[in-house]
């Protein structure tokens, strides 16, 4: 019993003594393998592993003129640990900074709360893109300054003031992005929006790293092995754009003092030529030290210059939908050719007309006159052809019918297979949507009349208008829009189920509209348009100003969508606007240079300022 006893004892302690030593082996693993902090602090002791950032990939447009390059920048960095005998006071007068701003960076700096990745073995960022004649002096005296070291960077350099929206801009990278990607550091930067946003894993390139060889008291002596151990830096790739920088600088010329937009694409390939916002911003206000100062600045203009109204706007089509309405009412049988309708001009009901034209009217006199009671007629009469029976049965499967060809043109969503930075969606509104304002039997085609002339709950952005009106363009299909020149999208074709025929009747009709009809007065010279205005019904103020068209007719090569808020009529503003960026792309030259000083000139709203 005794000896049991003991034998029982004994074998606790074994157990206990193998346990703490189990656990004093994990620890060790832990420690040593494990938690990387302990590495850092003992390689820290005899390396410092220098970032060397890559240049960014440069970008071009479509005729290889160099848009966005990289200068040389620098940051100050330091390791806190290293810091020793500093003279604060002559540091900053190197620097040029208060001393205050020195206290209140370091604190910043060292706060967990605010820097989770802060150690005192490892470089940290004081101040970042600097450029040269802000680190001269301090630079000569970096010896003076145990801790404190200087790391070279780019910034971006923009030989235009233009195209702002479709660039982007960079920016520090946020604890987020760092988290989700660990090609980042705090401190470093990455595009936060545009094509730099788009392509960031493109144009960043690839970090290198040159290890630097320390003594017993930390003094760097020089490369380790010769830098047999350093990793090269791999520069960017660089982009080549499908903007036409020159129709660019146009296009914003254009819509000086103005609120607008206007997009221009290349039908056959659906590359972007032009993609003007205005307001607008120089692109170099969001580059260096400036960044966050000039980004409130913009984020806090009533008219918001940071807003693409090319992509992100939505508004009425007006008009411009007619088009549309007339090849949806062909191809599902409302109309054909040579129906006709009655129009009593401003007298007509339940649409009135705003042209005073004849009566009765076909289909190519409705388009040329652009004749609200035609496209009523045409709109009824597809949805309804069957009537709209018990419950709306017949009338709601037509409905669908008719807002799922539209859609089919890129309206009501975004383009997912696009390069193209934040879009908005639009709306063509579904049954649901009618059924909530106006229960399951609360509605037809009279009671949703706006929507045959592109008004009411249809919204549309300018960047859908203008690839719908490449659909009529090409006969019956589109390829995406994209802003990457040297990726092919031909792939990504999207064909319409609409007859050819019935495209060759619109075509014929926005012919007649720019050589008779509402557009006949900013015709190109030598050249064959076909287009479309329109004038926007606007609750809020003057009417909005409209125009679609492509050209030249045969072939065509350019599509252009003009809106202009508050301008009033389409052929009075948005038509011109068009003329002029058609006649620069397809000519290469301008005939009209007083027609482009006249309507830079022309303002509409005084604060639509460019920054």
């Amino acid at each position: 019993m005794i000896n049991d006893k003991f034998q029982k004892r004994s074998s606790v302690v074994a157990i206990i003594m193998i346990a703490i030593a189990v656990i004093y082996i994990l620890r060790l693993f832990s420690l040593q393998i494990v938690e990387d902090k302990y590495k850092k602090g003992a390689a820290s002791n005899a390396f410092l592993n220098k970032t060397i950032f890559p240049p960014r990939g440069l970008i071009y447009d479509r005729n290889d003129s160099l848009l966005v390059y990289n200068k040389p920048a620098y940051d100050i960095t330091f390791i806190y640990r290293e810091i020793q005998n500093f003279d604060t006071l002559s540091f900053c007068e190197d620097l040029k900074i208060t001393r205050e701003f020195f206290e209140k960076r370091m604190k910043e700096v060292r706060n967990r709360d605010k820097n989770p990745s802060y150690s005192s073995l490892t470089p940290q960022i004081f101040m970042t893109q600097l450029e040269i004649q802000d680190v001269a002096a301090v630079q000569q005296s970096m010896y003076k300054y145990n801790g404190f070291y200087i790391q070279t960077r780019t910034l971006r350099e923009y030989r235009y003031s233009a195209g702002g929206h479709v660039l982007g801009s960079i920016g520090e990278v946020t604890p987020k992005m760092i988290e989700n990607d660990d090609y980042y550091d705090p401190g470093d930067y990455a595009g936060r929006d545009g094509l730099e946003y788009t392509y960031e894993k493109d144009l960043r390139g690839e970090k290198g790293v040159e290890i630097l060889l320390r003594d017993a008291k930390g003094r760097i002596k020089g490369r380790y092995e010769d830098g047999a151990k350093d990793i090269a830096p791999k520069a960017g790739t660089n982009l080549k754009t499908t903007i036409d920088i020159q129709l660019q600088l146009l296009g914003e010329k254009l819509l000086s003092g103005k609120v607008g937009s206007i997009v221009a694409i290349e039908p056959k390939t659906g590359e972007i030529l032009a993609m003007v916002s205005n307001p607008t911003f120089n692109p170099a206000l969001l580059v260096g030290r400036e960044r966050s100062k000039n980004y409130n600045m913009l984020l806090n203009d009533p008219l918001k210059p940071l807003y693409n109204r090319a992509t992100q706007a939505t508004y009425s089509p007006g008009s411009t939908f007619k088009t549309f309405q007339a090849l949806v009412g062909l191809e599902l049988g409302g109309i054909n050719l040579d129906t006709r309708f009655y129009c009593n001009g401003k007298g007509s009901s339940p649409i009135r007309c705003s042209h005073s034209h004849g009566s009765s009217i076909t289909l190519l006199n409705a388009i040329e006159q652009s004749c609200n009671p035609y496209f009523w007629h045409t709109f009824r009469s597809t949805i309804e052809k069957e009537g709209y029976g018990h419950k709306n049965a017949n009338f709601k499967k037509n409905y669908n019918a008719w807002r799922n060809l539209i859609m089919k043109f890129g309206f009501g969503h975004k383009f997912e297979d696009s390069d193209i930075y934040q879009q908005s969606s639009g709306n063509i509104p579904s049954i649901d949507y009618f059924n909530r304002w106006y229960g399951e039997t609360g509605w037809r085609a009279l009671t949703v009349r706006s929507l045959a002339i592109g008004q009411g709950e249809v919204n549309v952005t300018q960047l859908q208008l203008a690839n719908a009106t490449a659909v009529i363009a090409n006969k019956g299909y589109y390829i995406t829009p994209h802003l990457n020149k040297a990726d092919s999208m031909l792939t990504h074709k999207h064909v319409l189920p609409i007859d050819k025929e019935y495209f060759d009747i619109v075509d014929e009709g926005m012919w007649r509209v720019s050589e008779f009809g509402t557009g006949r007065h900013y015709k190109v010279p030598g050249v064959v348009v076909c287009g479309k205005t329109g004038t926007v019904e606007n609750n809020k103020g003057k009417d909005h100003a409209f125009f679609i068209g492509y050209a030249p007719r045969e072939n065509p090569q350019i599509v252009v969508a003009v809106m202009v808020e508050n301008a009033g009529f389409g052929a009075t503003w948005a038509a011109p606007i068009s003329s002029l960026m058609m006649e620069l792309y397809l000519t290469k030259k301008m005939t009209r240079p007083e027609m482009v000083e006249e309507y830079s000139r022309r303002v509409i709203n005084p604060n639509a300022k460019r920054y």
